[in-house]
């Protein structure tokens, strides 16, 4: 429900207000920045050894450079689509969704936001099942440090994704996007942290090994079949394509930047030009080194995977960062799917007091004037709602590296690419059969290919992974 500024009883651009009538944004380069890299530099970075190992020393590092530069490209044109018309003073489009309705009808605007929802609860399921590993493996640290690496230290990991899903729940209180900033810079500090981590475990690890490990092409036929050598290579193209998925959330993220000069999209490009620089090297670097440290064997999960498992404690400090990041990532992918149902709620029962009414709760107990927090009902439900549901499906498919694979596979080509190019196209007018639009027709038709290959190999894992799957009984 859109609300002008003369509504609100509000010049545009006065000095609390932006020129749509809201409150002024406030965002920089920098937050901006820290909400990308909270959104990208996620579990994904901890099944980068893993995907390497499956491509080799040539294909590995290549197919992630490819992955950051095509990242790059169409999040620079989805940029370009926060305002219809003149990039500082053309209308807003608040949403991803609102951005594709601006610039493409029809049937594709329903098909975006579906692919757009379908994948944030897909990520959420992903994060629940991370978290709860990663909260699983600072258990299983301890115990292997004290009953020593041959015990199995089998653990179910269902305790710890309830515990994942409870403090989902209350951070899910937390209104919108433009009040996540602190949440998001402290998951971004986190992620450096376990990266970091896991970096300098590997360069100690193939200090002591004296060599680095690993072969050109990867894991070799008859340590696999045919088969799975062809099935684990495409899982590990959707695994890279997933490490930097953030596309889908960049016009949220867009939208909290302070008003022009200089124009969003000139600070989301530079925002964009940093956060994927910063995510690339931080990749490569853990990927390449776990890939040395382990070769072949290298485990699915870095730090949990127990390719490490001394200093104990400096893998629970590795993987309680993991988890407050998570927490943050999760809140970050979650807000644009949040606020569409209570935007439509709000839309369609705008006098319901259960939709639409707040209640004060204070904050503190020092009576009148204290801060109050302001609870609304229908918030309160269905966000719990949604996490309650969220978790108890993780519950049920505790596949990291798969589902990491599928949800990267099937957000990738759709949000990341075809959206971003077909609204670039409609937004500069690009004419048909020119050198540009079949460049950009190209660019589309390859990530195509590759999506639907890498979303084979995840299919094709995950029905392994279901042939000695007990549901709510699989220990780790």
């Amino acid at each position: 429900m859109e609300v002008t500024a003369v509504e609100l009883g509000h010049t545009a651009a006065s000095k609390c207000y932006d020129d749509d009538g809201r409150l002024k944004r406030t965002g920089t380069m920098w937050t901006a920045s820290a909400h990308i890299i909270t959104a990208v530099i996620g579990s994904g970075v901890l099944s980068l050894a893993w995907a390497i190992a499956q491509l080799g020393w040539v294909a590995g590092p290549a197919v992630m450079l490819l992955f950051s530069f095509v990242t790059y490209y169409t999040s620079a044109l989805l940029a370009d689509c926060y305002r219809s018309g003149d990039e500082c003073t053309g209308k807003r489009n608040y949403t991803y969704m609102d951005a594709v309705n601006a610039n493409l009808s029809g049937i594709k605007v329903q098909i975006c936001g579906f692919l757009q929802y379908a994948n944030i609860v897909g990520v959420a399921i992903g994060y629940t099942i991370a978290a709860s590993i990663s909260m699983l493996a600072i258990k299983k640290a301890n115990c292997f440090h004290v009953e020593g690496h041959r015990d199995p230290c089998s653990i179910s990991s269902t305790p710890y994704m309830i515990i994942f899903g409870v403090a989902e729940i209350f951070f899910s209180q937390i209104p919108d996007f433009d009040q996540i900033s602190w949440l998001s810079i402290l998951a971004a500090v986190m992620s450096f942290t376990y990266s970091t981590i896991g970096l300098g475990l590997g360069i100690v690890q193939v200090v002591t090994n004296g060599r680095v490990q690993g072969s050109l092409t990867g894991i070799s036929v008859g340590a696999v079949t045919p088969l799975d050598k062809v099935w684990r290579s495409l899982q590990a193209f959707g695994d890279i394509a997933f490490a930097y998925s953030y596309s889908l959330i960049l016009i949220e993220i867009q939208d909290t930047i302070r008003a022009p000069p200089p124009s969003e999209s000139k600070v989301m490009r530079r925002a964009t030009v940093v956060s994927v620089a910063v995510t690339t090297l931080f990749y490569m670097l853990c990927g390449c080194m776990g890939y040395a440290a382990f070769g072949d064997g290298a485990p699915g999960n870095l730090l949990t995977g127990f390719g490490f498992y001394e200093p104990f404690w400096l893998l629970d400090v590795a993987n309680a960062a993991i988890v407050v990041h998570l927490v943050g990532a999760y809140q970050v992918y979650c807000q644009p799917l949040f606020a569409f149902v209570e935007k439509w709620a709000n839309q369609r029962w705008p006098k319901s007091r259960y939709i639409a009414g707040e209640v004060d709760v204070p904050l503190s107990f020092s009576g009148a004037g204290g801060r109050c927090y302001k609870l609304n009902l229908f918030r309160l439900t269905w966000r719990t709602a949604f996490v309650v549901a969220t978790t108890v499906v993780s519950m049920l498919l505790p596949f990291f590296n798969d589902v990491v694979g599928l949800l990267g596979a099937l957000g990738f080509w759709p949000l990341t690419v075809y959206f971003p190019v077909e609204m670039y196209i409609v937004q500069k007018k690009v004419p048909r059969w020119s050198t540009r639009w079949v460049c950009l027709q190209l660019l589309s038709l390859a990530c195509l290919i590759i999506t639907i290959a890498s979303a084979a190999g995840s299919v094709a894992g995950i029905i392994s992974d279901l042939k000695v799957y007990k549901p709510f009984v699989t220990t780790y």
